[in-house]
């Protein structure tokens, strides 16, 4: 695999971007690779943009560099999209997208099938902050850099707990470690702490939870009336579906906040069987097979009942294909005995 080097030729001026509401992933994806150009191309000029990042990730050195709008006139010769999923997800620079002359994407979404002159999509990696790895000399990443992408790591693989996190990922997560960054320090920070207001709508959104399908499926709704009245904003909704998705017995968590007057962002999350990603495409969005969103109008009622029909076709065949095996070890059983 070629090093970002290679992409550099005759290229004086960079713009690096994200996914819209930018996450652990996407900022440290952006930070850790803007931090390494900046550092080992001197001559470059590089520029991150995003939409305005939570307030929890300004320890990263540079933070304050996030641009989130840019001139009418700007201009680059490379543009490096990074976890963007597919080409609608991509934030403050849509419109750099076909006036700049070369793009390079560097993702980990399945749903991305976008057509840009360089493109590396690996559905398997844990992280996009993972696939940038790839792509630098580990020599040359300082431990500032080493802190952004540790970041993006630990929090798109749930602190190394989904599946994704592979052999590979824990041994690119110990070489960043041995940068000297303070580890434990960054995912206590980012990924666990939350402010009052955070873990009041967390609560709001436990408690007024519900099961169907049999417990396999938990789902929550929070309104905007609500949000106004706790006083937060669609950035402190991150981690919500994943502690609904804690709950013994489920395999299916869904949460629903309502962005405007009825349209919802819908974020899903399943454990061992259920691809999240199909019903996400479904309705437009992307994303993973175990971790997946997309946004919806109609009445939460509505949005719920039609998440729930995809559901119930990914349930019935999962209960056909565990009927087929166990009807297959039957056979296997038997002609044993004989």
């Amino acid at each position: 695999m070629e090093k970002i080097a290679a992409y550099l030729e005759n290229v004086k001026k960079i713009a690096i971007a994200g996914h819209v509401h930018p996450d652990g992933d996407c900022v440290g994806s952006c930070m850790g690779l803007y931090l390494y150009l900046t550092e080992n191309f001197p001559g470059l000029d590089v520029e991150v943009y995003l939409e305005e990042p939570r307030e929890v990730f300004s320890f990263l050195k540079d933070f304050d560099q996030i641009r989130s709008s840019h001139d009418a006139d700007a201009s680059f010769d490379l543009l490096i999209l990074l976890d963007i999923s597919s080409r609608d997800r991509v934030g403050v620079v849509q419109d750099l997208i076909d006036s700049t002359g070369k793009v390079l994407c560097l993702d980990h979404h399945r749903t991305n099938e976008g057509a840009y002159t360089w493109f590396y999509n690996d559905p398997e990696a844990s992280s996009t902050a993972e696939v940038v790895y790839r792509f630098l000399d580990p020599e040359k990443i300082s431990e500032k850099c080493a802190e952004a992408l540790y970041m993006g790591i630990a929090h798109d693989t749930g602190i190394f707990q989904y599946q994704s996190c592979s052999p590979e990922t824990m041994c690119v997560a110990a070489s960043l470690m041995k940068k000297g960054i303070p580890y434990t320090w960054i995912i206590d920070r980012t990924y666990y702490q939350k402010s009052y207001a955070e873990n009041q709508i967390l609560g709001r959104a436990l408690m007024e939870s519900f099961l169907f399908f049999d417990g396999k499926v938990i789902v929550s709704v929070i309104r905007e009336r609500t949000m106004k009245f706790f006083g937060v904003t669609p950035k402190d909704m991150d981690g919500i579906v994943s502690q609904l998705r804690n709950t013994i017995g489920v395999e299916v968590a869904v949460f629903l906040y309502e962005t405007e007057w009825l349209e919802y962002k819908v974020s899903m999350r399943s454990k061992d069987y259920i691809d999240v990603s199909r019903i996400a495409a479904v309705f437009g969005g992307g994303g993973h097979v175990r971790a997946a969103g997309c946004t919806v109008q109609g009445m939460h009622r509505d949005v719920i009942n039609a998440i729930a029909r995809e559901l119930d076709i990914q349930f019935r065949e999962h209960d056909a294909q565990m009927r087929e095996e166990n009807d297959e070890k039957d056979d296997e059983r038997n002609s044993e005995c004989l």
